[in-house]
């Protein structure tokens, strides 16, 4: 539903453009839990909203960056963006992203009775491991500062392509997960 009144309308707002695009990823990511019946953490949700929103603010900081050089634009909403406030957005939801993994990765959140395979469900499911979850903080952080930097030289107009090229986000994230995993399942424990 949001995804049709977005194609014939909101895509031309300012602002909710953005928001709406981001909310297509935390509504994708709530549906996954319902599915797996998982109780996601608030610092969780926040993460999930803060790099959707940094997601979408770079992509039209890079769809700005394009029509600067073809004349007439490609959406409405773009004619309403200044390259400026769309820094301001990527830098402030860049800065949210790293922060909110962070606050999620030191505080606890309530024990799900979702089976232990589940990942997502043990993102969620911080005790213990979630202090170990610290040491992707300085990965994560690597992660955001990357991929601010390609917004800045315009080339986030499709993020799934550049999490597929750029070798330095590459392996970014590929340590990235292959920690997560680790500390999940390796059956590791710290003392609180």
């Amino acid at each position: 539903m949001i995804q049709f009144f977005y194609s014939l309308w909101l895509k031309n707002i300012a602002i909710l453009d953005i928001i709406i695009i981001a909310a297509g990823f935390v509504l994708r990511v709530y549906a996954g839990a319902f599915v797996i019946n998982a109780h996601l953490s608030v610092w969780f949700l926040l993460c999930v909203i803060s790099v959707a929103l940094f997601l979408a603010s770079g992509k039209r900081r890079a769809e700005l960056n394009v029509i600067q050089n073809v004349d007439g634009l490609t959406r409405k909403s773009l004619g309403s963006y200044h390259k400026d406030l769309l820094n301001s957005y990527v830098t402030m939801f860049g800065n949210a992203s790293w922060m909110s993994w962070s606050l999620f990765t030191f505080f606890e959140s309530p024990r799900t009775s979702t089976p232990f395979w589940l990942v997502l469900a043990e993102l969620s499911n911080t005790t213990a491991i979630g202090k170990l979850l610290m040491l992707t903080i300085p990965v994560t952080i690597f992660g955001i500062m990357r991929y601010e930097s390609l917004i800045f030289q315009g080339k986030s107009e499709t993020p799934e392509r550049l999490l597929l090229t750029d070798k330095a986000l590459v392996i970014a994230v590929a340590l990235w997960v292959i920690l997560v995993y680790w500390i999940l399942y390796s059956g590791i424990s710290v003392i609180q």
